[in-house]
């Protein structure tokens, strides 16, 4: 997991929901998460320095992206990035409607990112179509190839600051469909362990909603949950007796769609691209 730091500094240098973090340092992060309106509460990150700024991640649906659309042009600088962090739609889906607002920002993810895009946006738009009606994005827009990590997190140093991407959840049923190997788990725990190694002073969770747990608690919440699911998962019978462990584990957590599918996913009742 390779956190995306040298992309940060060279392109600094050169509301529903929207928190803003400074500090004494010259950039600005400004956090933006759709909450409970939203069929998954993914947070976009804007990233601003003296004139330019970088987005992270373009949220699912129309009216989220127009949202982080309003935030960018809310903010003055000039966009000349957009990096995709993760190839679940919830990251990219709204990149049709941001780049028609920014034509000119480049938009970027990792190759193993743009590859998983790529092999799956047919069967995502396919199972996403019903849920998302008009917010469906009208065409999908491919990211060039930047770096090599496929499920990455971007570690900001100036602000000692982590956008966790699909790596961190908060407060939610962490979506467990798309890590269906024991190497899986572990690849992410050792990534969680790295995150809090670098000892951020803050952490905006990919999905989050406001809870019992701070956002700079999130990678041993997430840590939590992956072991709890795993545990849960080799006792239960069925998807059914999964989601009602993990409920009582989890009785306040939001995303419920993500447990649902998660069960099922787990204990082979469905498949999920």
């Amino acid at each position: 997991m390779n956190p995306l730091s040298a992309l940060l500094t060279l392109m600094a240098a050169a509301a529903t929901s929207a928190t803003t973090y400074c500090g004494d340092s010259a950039l600005n992060l400004t956090s933006y998460s759709p909450g409970k309106e939203a069929i998954f509460p993914v947070s976009s990150v804007l990233v601003t320095g003296q004139k330019d700024a970088i987005l992270v991640n373009a949220q699912f649906g129309k009216s989220q992206a127009q949202a982080v659309v309003d935030l960018v042009k809310a903010s003055g600088k000039h966009l000349t990035t957009i990096y995709v962090s993760h190839g679940d739609p919830d990251y990219y889906f709204g990149l049709d409607t941001i780049h028609a607002a920014f034509p000119d920002a480049a938009i970027v993810a990792t190759a193993p990112v743009v590859e998983h895009i790529k092999e799956t946006v047919a069967d995502k738009l396919k199972a996403w179509a019903g849920a998302l009606g008009a917010d469906a994005p009208a065409t999908t827009i491919f990211p060039d190839i930047r770096g090599p990590a496929a499920r990455s997190y971007v570690w900001i140093e100036d602000l000692k600051a982590v956008v966790g991407g699909v790596l961190l959840e908060n407060n939610i049923h962490a979506f467990m469909a798309d890590t269906q190997t024991p190497e899986s788990h572990t690849e992410w725990l050792d990534a969680l362990a790295e995150i809090q190694a670098l000892k951020p002073s803050v952490i905006v969770p990919g999905h989050a909603i406001v809870g019992d747990v701070a956002d700079i608690d999130s990678p041993a919440f997430t840590a939590k949950y992956i072991r709890d699911f795993d545990a849960a998962t080799a006792t239960a019978k069925n998807s059914t007796d999964l989601i009602a462990a993990m409920k009582a584990l989890y009785p306040k957590a939001g995303s419920v769609i993500s447990l649902e599918i998660s069960a099922e996913v787990a204990k082979g009742e469905r498949t999920w691209p």
